[in-house]
């Protein structure tokens, strides 16, 4: 009879077993909330018999204490026959036929599974990183493809297609063309091969240029051209828009506004996501900076520059400083420009690349006078003396015999020394097999092994380091 008060130590008489009985003796069961009695209960009815006065009251707690097993039996029995037996309620049976119904309607559709786009699983190469371009969102691979190489004259379509497909399933997401390459052969390969392919648009970036065309009467920075040379580019790639449009050299003859607000017009329509610049100066990433401010234009992303052994200046002192104060990112073109095609045994290097040692009129501009001036005066063809000649051989000789101490060939090792640069957000890099892809990216892995004492000695052998000019103090000049 103690147990009553442990159980519920407040209460008395009549009330105390009502809550009791509610609170105490009353079990339900999980899944059907069937009240099953207890031992409790039992005593609890027992003891609540010196509260009642009326006899009979008694002797019915005792014939139903009598009765307590068959109940309990029969309640447990029947929990476990609804156990057994689950039926949900009409509403969730009805749920249930719905899905099942869709379930049959979509089971017919399954061939049609063969004409959604395909994705092949990538695996990315050791080494391989990704990394926001400049300060934007977009992310790229730390090293892109340029197709300056791929779609050029001698390399079939097939093999074209190989190089692309390697590429994109070793986890390169970067395609650099222009139709000033090659003409329209690149963006229109490249739309075949990725209409074909049917890869997920957001899986790859397309990058494109504009000024460099094939035909000399389109040159310039004119709003009339840009919108042009973008529709003109959509329609060979076959795209719903370009990620980034580059401004492949800037045009002295076209206002900077110009430039600036066609490129709005084209990012507001669509068209285009990003737009950046190539070859420019810092002293014109930053005027385009400025008038982007002034007028409310999306600011530029990029700068695509020449970067290697023998072209260092422009990398290591001007562009840092446009990254850090404009948040303009760095693509790097033409880690082999100076060729490293030499076998072993050979006691010269072949030239260098005619796209080396540029002078400021060498390439192709928009003024007629200058192109031809440069045409005549045969400035793609580095004039060099033998004495210069023999002593870059030498420094390439000597890379040469670096690269074998590290096990790896001179190529792999000039696209490292590119990588290592902390600046640089992307290395484009070009082939012409997919064999030779696969050796530039092997690469990646070289970039760890280039300790603070190799870069020393990379620098005493090429001696080229570019030094910064000292400040120039008006004052003291007085």
């Amino acid at each position: 009879m103690m147990s009553l008060n442990l159980l519920n130590p407040g209460g008395s008489g009549a009330s105390g077993y009502g809550v009791s009985g509610r609170r105490c003796n009353v079990r339900f069961q999980h899944r059907n909330r069937t009240p099953v009695t207890s031992v409790e209960s039992m005593e609890d009815q027992q003891s609540s018999s010196h509260c009642v006065s009326s006899q009979e009251h008694s002797m019915s707690n005792q014939r139903a204490s009598l009765h307590l097993p068959e109940a309990a039996l029969n309640a447990n029995s029947t929990a476990a026959s609804s156990h057994q037996h689950l039926q949900f309620p009409p509403r969730v049976g009805g749920i249930q036929a719905t899905l099942a119904e869709k379930e049959d309607s979509l089971s017919p559709a399954v061939p049609s599974l063969l004409h959604l786009p395909l994705c092949r699983q990538t695996t990315p190469v050791p080494g391989l990183r990704y990394r926001n371009l400049g300060k934007s969102g977009l992310r790229v691979s730390n090293v892109g493809l340029g197709t300056w190489v791929t779609f050029s004259a001698p390399i079939s379509e097939e093999i074209a297609e190989d190089i692309i497909v390697m590429a994109f399933e070793s986890g390169i997401n970067v395609f650099d063309l222009s139709d000033g390459y090659c003409g329209p052969r690149a963006e229109v390969s490249l739309g075949r091969i990725l209409r074909q392919r049917r890869w997920r648009r957001s899986s790859y970036i397309v990058i494109t240029k504009i000024y460099w065309s094939y035909r000399s009467e389109e040159r310039g920075l004119s709003k009339k051209h840009i919108v042009e040379s973008i529709r003109a580019s959509l329609d060979r790639l076959q795209l719903d828009y370009i990620d980034v449009v580059l401004i492949h050299r800037a045009d002295p003859m076209c206002p900077m506004e110009e430039v600036v607000r066609a490129m709005n017009h084209v990012i507001d329509h669509g068209w285009v996501m990003y737009w950046g610049t190539s070859r420019w100066s810092s002293v014109e990433i930053s005027e385009a900076y400025n008038n982007c401010r002034q007028f409310n234009c999306p600011l530029p992303i990029c700068e695509q520059s020449e970067y290697h052994f023998l072209c260092r200046e422009k990398i290591e002192i001007s562009l840092p400083e446009v990254y850090n104060k404009l948040g303009v990112g760095l693509m790097t073109w033409s880690p082999l420009t100076m060729g490293f095609n030499v076998s072993k045994g050979e006691e010269t290097f072949p030239n260098f690349h005619r796209m080396s040692f540029k002078k400021k009129f060498s390439t192709v501009t928009w003024p007629d006078d200058e192109a031809a001036a440069a045409t005549k005066e045969n400035a793609y063809v580095p004039r060099m003396s033998a004495e210069e000649v023999q002593r870059q051989n030498g420094k390439l000789r000597e890379i040469s015999q670096m690269a074998e101490r590290f096990g790896c060939t001179s190529s792999q090792l000039a696209i490292a020394w590119s990588l290592k640069n902390e600046h640089v957000h992307s290395v484009l890099i070009g082939a012409i097999s997919p064999e030779q892809l696969y050796e530039h990216l092997q690469a990646l892995q070289i970039v760890p092994k280039l300790s603070a004492a190799v870069m020393l000695d990379l620098e005493r052998v090429l001696d080229n380091k570019p030094i910064r000019p000292p400040m120039i103090s008006t004052l003291a000049m007085r």
